[in-house]
């Protein structure tokens, strides 16, 4: 190869070099951008229902508290039943038994254990919530005397928080309209888009413990599914 041969090479692989360098510059990190938060939301009716309920007895023992326990809870789950729960929407979520203590008026003495506590909590799932109201009613007669509240969602939300992502990204894209507008610049593709989560908020009604209730007046409203995302965009 001649000296002038191996000069032109030379030159040819530093201009690609210095390109490459541009380009890469061009992406990097200084390179002029904007970073947009969007948020899209959608409405929808619930469908499901979950009640969480349960009995809560006392005695002077452990085992008379959780026996008195047992055939109380025995009853509501048949009542779950009648009320034609499924079994598989009825899920035990917690199982306890406490002592319960009397303190001594002189402090001077530790407290005693004078009696126990059982508590069974059972989840129940509704998926028709015009039953609702008549599945609280049935359960606190049935002898469920606690109810740690009602929560609301929907079965299926995939197809409703796409539906949020896709209205986020388009107000996202708004916002960068408009401040590019504003800001008499112009944008460019997109260079980085991050989702930042979704959410489906729950309504919870609350029902303190229960003693003796007439038809349970139930208003499932509405749910607000939401999802956020964060775009940035070149700018030209």
């Amino acid at each position: 190869m001649t000296q002038r041969s191996t000069m032109i090479g030379v030159i040819v692989a530093l201009s690609l070099g210095c390109a490459r360098g541009v380009a890469a510059q061009d992406d990097g990190p200084d390179r002029p951008s904007l970073r947009v938060f969007g948020t899209g939301e959608v409405a929808a009716a619930p469908d499901t229902a979950q009640i969480h309920t349960g009995v809560v007895t006392e005695a002077v023992t452990a085992k008379e508290a959780v026996d008195a326990n047992s055939r109380a809870m025995q009853e509501v789950i048949a009542a779950l039943r009648e009320l034609g729960v499924d079994p598989k929407d009825v899920q035990t979520e917690r199982f306890d038994v406490t002592p319960q203590y009397r303190h001594e008026p002189n402090r001077k003495e530790p407290p005693r254990i004078v009696g126990y506590r059982a508590s069974n909590g059972v989840r129940v799932i509704v998926r028709e919530l015009e039953g609702v109201g008549r599945i609280l009613d049935g359960v606190v007669q049935a002898g469920a005397n606690e109810m740690r509240g009602i929560s609301f969602s929907v079965a299926e939300p995939q197809p409703l928080l796409d539906e949020a992502r896709k209205r986020a990204v388009a107000d996202a894209r708004r916002k960068a309209g408009l401040f590019a507008e504003a800001a008499e610049v112009k944008l460019g593709r997109v260079l980085s888009l991050e989702e930042q989560g979704t959410s489906a908020p729950i309504p919870l009604a609350r029902v303190a413990r229960a003693e003796a209730m007439a038809a349970v007046p139930v208003e499932p409203g509405q749910l607000e599914l939401s999802a956020n995302v964060v775009l940035v965009f070149a700018i030209e």
